[in-house]
């Protein structure tokens, strides 16, 4: 045995027992719950990632979800396909904030857990995990979708690279029990420069061809099958939302029709007609007025993170 080999056999033997030092990372209970978190924590040797079960997961139903029938059908329908293992694609929800788009992989989450659906809730600053989070549930007999709610991009993060190689770059087929459910703000994800159209070549011919940091930006949203928009509401749709949640907290009829002048300065003073303005206003109004009733379990759940409630078609604003 040569020099080298021999330092080779004592570095491995030392790294072998280091590994034996470090802390044990129990395997997903997989029974615990039908949500789970990624979380990633520091130790004296690096750090560890692990699945987390969701104890408490938002309550809210496809039913809850008021005027967003065109946006629903469509998640639903696509979750459905995936459930029962037929084609389905990554989605990217995007639009007004406030107006539903995470709430509807949420209840999607509640109607299909039954039939073999999980959800694993990753930061965009873990994405460069993916890799390791599809391993973990290849072998599984579920079907997890990834959620990555908010998620916009700055120039350079490492989080971005990795998500276009999950999504369709990767040498590696996609997992076919693992699809990624995304939300955010902005369309194309990244942030959008007005000196960027001035890359656009104009050619003789009169041909437009795009700059290549344009290019690089569309690559990332494009590579989602499905993009879902939404927009904000009416007011008459927003109303309607804060009917449904007034009646949820038990208040009557004649309640309901008192609150209306109250829930549209509430919404003046936001600036927003949103799902997420129509549920904060009746909670208040419930409980100063002493609704008799409370909002089905989970409902604060539900805005605790970046909670959205509903979404709205497009049309015209009075």
């Amino acid at each position: 045995m040569t020099d080298l080999d021999k330092l080779i056999s004592r570095a491995e033997s030392m790294l072998g027992r280091l590994e034996q030092l470090m802390p044990a990372v129990d395997a997903p209970d997989w029974d615990a719950a039908f949500a789970f978190r990624w979380r990633r924590r520091r130790t004296g040797f690096g750090v560890q990632a692990y699945l987390q079960p969701v104890r408490h997961v938002s309550a809210i139903r496809l039913s809850d979800l008021k005027h967003v029938d065109a946006q629903k059908k469509a998640i639903e329908r696509n979750t459905r396909q995936f459930v029962a293992g037929l084609p389905a694609n990554n989605v990217l929800l995007t639009g007004s904030r406030g107006t539903g788009k995470s709430s509807l992989i949420k209840a999607c989450l509640n109607a299909y857990a039954g039939k073999g659906l999980r959800l694993i809730e990753v930061d965009k600053d873990d994405l460069v995990d993916l890799p390791d989070i599809v391993d973990i549930v290849a072998g599984r007999p579920e079907r997890f979708v990834v959620f990555c709610d908010d998620l916009s991009f700055e120039e350079g993060e490492a989080g971005y690279k990795a998500l276009k190689v999950a999504l369709d770059g990767s040498v590696a087929a996609q997992s076919d029990n693992v699809l990624i459910y995304a939300t955010s703000n902005r369309r194309h994800l990244m942030p959008e420069y007005m000196a960027e159209n001035l890359e656009a070549k104009h050619q003789e011919d009169g041909e437009i061809h795009p700059g290549e940091r344009v290019e690089e930006k569309i690559s990332l949203s494009e590579r989602f099958g499905l993009w879902v928009s939404f927009y904000p509401f009416r007011q008459d749709d927003y109303l309607a939302i804060v009917a449904h949640w007034l009646g949820s907290f038990g208040c009557v009829q004649g309640e309901i029709e008192d609150a209306r002048g109250d829930a549209l300065r509430f919404a003046l003073e936001r600036g927003s007609r949103s799902g997420r303005v129509a549920w904060q206003f009746a909670k208040d109004w419930a409980g100063r007025h002493g609704g008799r009733g409370s909002a089905p379990a989970g409902k604060d759940d539900a805005r605790s993170d970046k909670g959205d409630t509903h979404t709205g078609k497009r049309g015209r604003r009075r």
